[in-house]
């Protein structure tokens, strides 16, 4: 068990929320909360990362490519012999990422959908066509065993941006090791808006993951946090 853990990836967190911890309005509509420069401290990581990951509720809702915008960043890239793009992961259990979704159109570069047995085998036919289909897991995603695999690939430094179901579920299952978290000056609203970490939630205090604030830095008009995460055999 511990030789798997080893082999995967190193997972970081970034996402930007509210002041009041929102990801995005009740009806899942992008709100644009943090500014340009951290648009471009995004990128700067999004190009050092071997990897993108995010939930199939981002894709359905965003759409977005998870490209590396700035053409210096894709030009170090290549010149390193990698990708002009890391390899961009959705996790989505029924196969429900629409054969024209921007992530598997835009900018080169290798694409994975992971899947679960529930899957619709037709659509993930079509989906293997633009991307790599792995299945792990009965009803959704095994999360554990699936990051085992992107080590057996090579992914060593995986960048998680959301949505809050997919972070909340790495939360649950120990494998998150960094968060960022971008806060913006503004108030959403709305019980029913999204957050950093929805799902299923903590019931016991002792299952809270627990963080230790390595930096605070003024960014935009906001604030950016960068957390590490305490693992449960770390006393530190």
């Amino acid at each position: 068990m511990n030789k798997c853990y080893c082999m995967r990836p190193h997972v970081f967190v970034n996402l930007a929320m509210s002041a009041d911890g929102k990801l995005s309005t009740k009806e899942r509509r992008q709100v644009r909360i943090s500014g340009n420069a951290d648009f471009r401290r995004v990128d700067q990581i999004k190009s050092q990362s071997d990897a993108i990951m995010v939930g199939i509720g981002t894709v359905l809702a965003d759409d977005p490519s998870l490209t590396v915008k700035d053409t210096v960043l894709k030009k170090e890239r290549i010149d390193a012999g990698r990708d002009e793009n890391p390899v961009r992961i959705v996790i989505d259990s029924r196969a429900r990422t629409p054969v024209d979704a921007d992530i598997l159109h835009k900018g080169p570069g290798k694409r994975i959908i992971a899947v679960s047995g529930s899957a619709d085998p037709a659509k993930t036919a079509l989906l293997s066509q633009y991307a790599e289909i792995k299945v792990c897991g009965d009803e959704q995603v095994d999360l554990l065993s699936f990051f085992d695999y992107l080590g057996t690939i090579g992914i060593r430094n995986l960048m998680v941006e959301g949505g809050g179901t997919l972070i909340g579920s790495l939360f649950a299952e120990g494998l998150v090791d960094e968060l960022f978290t971008c806060i913006g000056n503004m108030i959403i609203g709305g019980s029913d808006a999204p957050t950093p970490a929805d799902g299923e939630g903590f019931i016991n205090e002792a299952d809270f993951p627990s963080l230790v604030l390595k930096d605070a830095t003024k960014i935009d008009e906001g604030i950016l946090l960068h957390w590490m995460v305490r693992k449960k055999d770390n006393l530190q």
